[in-house]
């Protein structure tokens, strides 16, 4: 069998046994894993490496569709300590060039927003690993201003997180930094908690002041439903409910949803997505910058989510395959541990524990323009900025600029989003 025959042979066994296993016929969906496994290899090639994660999710959603049980006792669902979890976070914004170019465009956006402020609030709803973005954002300010900085400058940066020892090591790399850059009016808000449980109201966000927004990788997690939530779905008309809704926050538009978007109808108590926005909208950001996966794996059914999964994370592994040694320790940990966990739960998990909602910028227009806010440019600056930057990587990466946003690419394909927004 010939490596071309191989990979057909890899896609066409997946797609398979994602179809056996949503019908339920788990004997066939045996009979495809097996062969599967026999083609597939955590060190092969990337359509090899990338069919083992999905065949292991196939596999852990066979058993979960089967028994109720026996996986919560076998933990099938891995459980990563904080010090895992940072390292392979460390390792995608090490090993892919994304993460950069998003703080890139991103802090060059909010830096130009907040021309000629005597102060900078961020909010930070991202979670992120580490002080990376922020420590990149006080660098560019020091090259922006003059030197030394204005005296009255006073920048705050508030940040969430759900472990408290991530939020003290970032607040002490950030005073440093600070401090070594000539900042004497920084300040730095911790708040632990999930975005899904933050209490926006007590935020410790100064009312009226100069905001800008981070999201980055977060937003898609909100779109997780329970099944009162579903079943409400089904009970709704989506354009009268979300149009009803519109109405009661004043904002006078009709909004059209999207086939392809997970927006669904909005009751009196609206989902925590919404919640979330119109708080947002009420904080009127300068400007609320929002990086997402450019991929729509958020599908009703196992087989929409296999199909449009695998050609995202197909395209990740490729380009780590372009970049990286098949023996790279640092490649197979993020592979395995990162990547692989993420195929696992849009695979094999259902309701509120599939947090790996992505969706294309196509159905986030429409639900932040639901919001309140309207798209702004992205800088051309920080888009040149990220243009340099991928100078230094292999072949194949690629900056598009489109519809006033910049997606981030891969041989042709767009794989994650930079967006900025205003309040209408």
């Amino acid at each position: 069998m010939d490596l071309q025959e191989m990979r057909m042979k890899l896609i066409y066994h997946l797609k398979d046994c994602a179809l056996f296993t949503e019908s339920r016929d788990f004997i066939n969906a045996d009979n495809r894993l097996y062969h599967i496994s026999h083609l597939a290899s955590p060190h092969g090639d990337s359509i090899q490496r990338v069919a083992t994660y999905f065949n292991e999710a196939l596999a852990c959603c066979h058993v979960l569709k089967m028994l109720r049980g026996v996986p919560k006792v076998l933990h099938l669902s891995k459980k990563s300590s904080t010090a895992e979890k940072l390292h392979v976070k460390e390792l995608f914004f090490r090993l892919y060039p994304f993460l950069k170019i998003a703080y890139k465009t991103m802090n060059q956006t909010i830096i130009e927003a907040m021309e000629q402020e005597k102060e900078i609030n961020i909010l930070d709803l991202s979670a992120p690993h580490d002080a990376t973005q922020w420590i990149y954002l006080m660098q560019s300010l020091k090259e922006h201003l003059p030197n030394p900085p204005p005296p009255y400058l006073k920048i705050t940066i508030t940040c969430i997180h759900v472990k408290k020892e991530v939020l003290d090591q970032m607040g002490l790399h950030l005073r440093i930094e600070a401090e070594r850059l000539n900042f004497p009016n920084f300040q730095f808000h911790p708040v632990v908690s999930t975005l899904e449980n933050l209490d926006l109201e007590t935020l410790p966000v100064k009312k009226g002041g100069p905001l800008a927004i981070s999201c980055v990788f977060q937003l898609h997690s909100l779109l997780a439903t329970d099944e009162v939530n579903l079943q409400m779905r089904n009970s709704y008309s989506p354009a009268a409910s979300m149009n009803q809704y519109v109405q009661m926050l004043g904002k006078q538009k009709m909004i059209n949803p999207s086939p392809d978007s997970a927006l669904f109808p909005f009751s009196l108590s609206p989902p925590k997505m919404e919640c979330l926005l119109n708080v947002l909208w009420k904080l009127n950001p300068k400007v609320m910058m929002i990086t997402e996966q450019e991929a729509n794996v958020n599908g009703s059914t196992l087989t929409k989510r296999m199909d449009k999964a695998l050609h995202f994370y197909g395209s990740l592994f490729d380009c780590l395959e372009s970049s990286f040694s098949r023996t790279s320790v640092d490649r197979t940990l993020l592979e395995k541990m990162l990547l692989g966990e993420q195929i696992k739960n849009i695979v094999a998990c259902e309701g509120v524990e599939r947090k790996e909602r992505y969706e294309k910028l196509k159905t986030w227009i429409p639900r932040l323009q639901l919001a309140g806010f309207g798209m702004v440019p992205v800088s051309s600056s920080g888009i040149q900025q990220a243009k340099n930057l991928l100078q230094s990587y292999v072949h194949g990466y690629h900056i598009l600029q489109d519809n006033q946003c910049l997606f981030i690419c891969w041989k042709g394909k767009p794989l994650f989003s930079v967006s900025a927004w205003r309040r209408c």
